[in-house]
C-alpha cells in the first residue's frame, strides 16, 4: 500500500493548564495552518481552546 504523505499525526495541548490529548491526524495539504479547537479538558473541567503541538515519542 502507498503511504499518504499529506496526512500527519500531531497532539493537542490545552492553553489553560497544558494538559495533552492523544494523537490526531490532519491533512497538511488542506489545513496547512496550526489547528485550534475547543475541546473539553478533564483537568480544567470545562471547555477550553486546544492548540496543535508536536507529537512526542
Amino acid at each position: 500500500m502507498a503511504k499518504n504523505l499529506n496526512r500527519v499525526f500531531f497532539g493537542m495541548k490545552c492553553t489553560e493548564c497544558g494538559y495533552s490529548r492523544r494523537p490526531i491526524i490532519k491533512n497538511k495539504k488542506n489545513t496547512p495552518d496550526k489547528v485550534e479547537l475547543k475541546k473539553y479538558c478533564p483537568n480544567c473541567q470545562r471547555t477550553t481552546v486546544f492548540k496543535e503541538t508536536k507529537l512526542g515519542k
